[in-house]
């Protein structure tokens, strides 16, 4: 096949032309099978922890308006050594993924858009240096504003790094944000046409974490190259339901 054909057919998924070939009236949502949850649910007995209002703490801690931290948008991939507060943690995380309100069990407002009100990420943060967090790996529970610890280990930045094909930076950030998809929650409403919106989705949240890094002070960058079989395992997802599909580091620079 030649390199025309191969890029033409790879270029269908950035176009629309799915949603002619879709029976709406046949999608999970107008046969009323309820709504995957906008959260996963935690296990019983999993350590949680409280953390501030991120909402709160973005107004408060940020030094600079909109335009200015447009302007100064940068990926940064030199970090220092300090860690970050949980404030500025708690402000980040409810940037890229807070929820603003609940309109009903199959739709929220959050911080950033995404089709249909339907959210199909979970957040992920491997935190090697963070105030009054210990090194691991955390999920963000945005409807309860609250962390679940799923591991403990003072080696994770390494770890991030290597499955992200060892871009050594990684390791020397305080937190690195993993972002996860869900895919069931968009086909719901989408079917077919839910992955290129997923992806777009992808792209709002993480210019949030830029724009609400350099509002503080803070440095990151978007990494869309990584082992995807690497960082689901080290996510602790199956890789088919629940996927890793976007991440990024965190630290003071």
């Amino acid at each position: 096949m030649s390199d025309a054909n191969r890029f033409n057919k790879n270029r269908e998924f950035l176009k629309d032309t799915i949603r002619q070939k879709i029976n709406f009236s046949m999608t999970s949502q107008s046969r009323n099978i309820p709504a995957p949850p906008l959260q996963k649910t935690s296990s019983s007995n999993a350590v949680r922890i409280n953390i501030p209002d991120g909402a709160k703490l973005l107004t408060k801690l940020c030094s600079m308006t909109v335009g200015e931290a447009i302007i100064k948008r940068s990926s940064i991939r030199k970090y220092t050594s300090d860690a970050l507060t949980l404030e500025e943690l708690s402000a980040l995380l409810w940037a890229t993924q807070g929820v603003r309100n609940i309109l009903h069990s199959a739709c929220a407002l959050r911080s950033v858009p995404s089709a249909g009100g339907r959210h199909a990420f979970e957040t992920y943060i491997a935190v090697s240096s963070v105030d009054g967090l210990d090194s691991g790996l955390y999920r963000y529970l945005p409807f309860d504003d609250q962390l679940e610890q799923l591991t403990v280990d003072n080696s994770i930045g390494y770890k991030a790094a290597s499955a992200a094909l060892g871009q050594r930076f990684i390791a020397s950030a305080a937190v690195t944000f993993f972002w996860t998809a869900i895919p069931s929650r968009m086909e719901w409403r989408y079917d077919l046409a839910a992955h290129k919106v997923i992806a777009i989705d992808a792209g709002h949240v993480c210019q949030n974490l830029y724009l609400a890094c350099t509002s503080l002070g803070l440095g990151t960058c978007a990494i869309a190259a990584y082992h995807q079989e690497a960082c689901d395992e080290f996510l602790g997802v199956d890789g088919e339901d629940e996927f890793t599909i976007y991440l990024a580091p965190v630290g003071r620079c």
